[in-house]
C-alpha cells in the first residue's frame, strides 16, 4: 500500500497510542513504494516526496508500455499525466481508458480520478492557488498548451493569455488586470525571448519564463529565447528548457500550490 502523508501521520499517532506495534508500523512505513510493470519503475512515493506524483514522459514508449504504467498509476489513485503523445498513441490509450482527456495542441493525456473512483491510498491534487500562463504568438501554443494542462493536473486554477508579443505592447497592457492575483505566472515565448523581462515588469509573484524553437534561422531553435530570457534585467523572472512547457507549468503549479496553503488558516 502506498501511503500519503496524513496516513502516515495517523499511523505515528496510532504508534504512540499503543495501537500499533512498532513492527508493523516499520513494515507498513518503510516498503518500498515501486510498481514495477517491466519496463519502467513507477515511482509511487514521489507525491510525497516532491509535492506532486511521477509525470510519464511518452515519447519512444510503446502503446503497451504506456497503458500498463496509467494502470499500475491508476491503481494507486494517482491522477494521470502523459506528456509528448502522438496522436496515434492517444487514439489507443482513449479506447483503453475512455475516461482520459487528450489535448492534441499540448499533446498531453490526462486522466483525473478526482470526484471519480480515486482510492485514498495516494494523496490527489486539489484546487491550489492561480496560474496565470502567457503566450507571446500563436505559434508558442503548443507549448503553452502543455504549461497549461500541466498545471490544471497540479490542481491550480489556470488563466491564459493568448498572443500579446511585444511586437504589440498594447495586447498585453489591455490584459494586465487578468495577471492580477496569480501566484506564478508561466510566459511562452519564441523569436528573441523579451515578453517575459516585459510581464515581470508588471507582476509581483515569480515568472517562469519558457523559451520556444519558434522563429526564424538566427533563433537558432530557441537559443536566442533561452539567452534572452537567461539575461532578463526583471528580477522576478527564472527560465527552464527550450519548449519544456511542462517544466514551467509544474514550477508554477507547485510554487501556487505552497502558496495557497501558506494562506490556508
Amino acid at each position: 500500500m502506498v501511503m500519503n502523508t496524513h496516513q502516515i501521520e495517523s499511523l505515528a499517532r496510532r504508534l504512540l497510542a499503543g495501537e500499533v506495534a512498532l513492527e508493523e508500523f516499520t513494515r507498513l512505513v518503510a516498503t518500498p513504494q515501486i510498481a514495477d510493470v517491466g519496463e519502467a519503475q513507477i515511482d509511487l512515493d514521489r507525491g510525497r516526496r516532491c509535492g506532486f506524483p511521477e509525470v510519464v514522459f511518452a515519447e519512444g514508449k510503446t502503446i503497451a508500455t504506456l497503458e500498463r504504467i496509467f494502470q499500475a498509476l491508476i491503481a494507486h489513485g494517482v491522477d494521470v499525466l502523459a506528456t509528448r503523445v502522438t496522436p496515434d498513441q492517444a487514439a489507443a490509450l482513449a479506447k483503453e481508458f475512455p475516461a482520459g482527456r487528450y489535448n492534441s495542441v499540448g499533446r498531453t493525456f490526462r486522466i483525473s480520478l478526482r470526484g471519480a473512483q480515486a482510492k485514498e491510498a495516494v494523496e490527489t491534487p486539489v484546487v491550489a492557488g492561480k496560474v496565470a500562463i502567457v503566450t507571446a504568438g500563436t505559434s508558442d501554443l503548443p507549448i503553452a498548451e502543455e504549461a497549461r494542462e500541466t498545471a490544471l493536473w497540479t490542481g491550480a486554477q489556470v488563466s491564459m493569455i493568448q498572443d500579446v508579443g511585444v511586437a504589440g505592447p498594447h495586447r498585453l497592457a489591455a490584459n494586465l488586470g487578468l495577471l492580477q492575483g496569480a501566484d506564478a505566472v508561466v510566459v511562452v515565448a519564441g523569436m528573441e525571448g523579451a515578453l517575459p523581462s516585459v510581464v515581470g515588469g508588471h507582476v509581483s509573484c515569480p515568472v517562469i519564463a519558457v523559451p520556444t524553437s519558434v522563429g526564424y534561422g538566427a533563433s537558432f531553435g530557441g537559443l536566442a529565447a533561452l539567452l534572452g530570457m537567461l539575461n532578463s534585467c526583471a528580477a522576478n523572472v527564472t527560465v527552464v528548457n527550450i519548449d519544456a512547457g511542462f517544466k514551467g507549468g509544474y514550477i508554477a503549479g507547485l510554487i501556487a500550490r505552497n502558496a495557497a496553503r501558506r494562506c490556508t488558516p
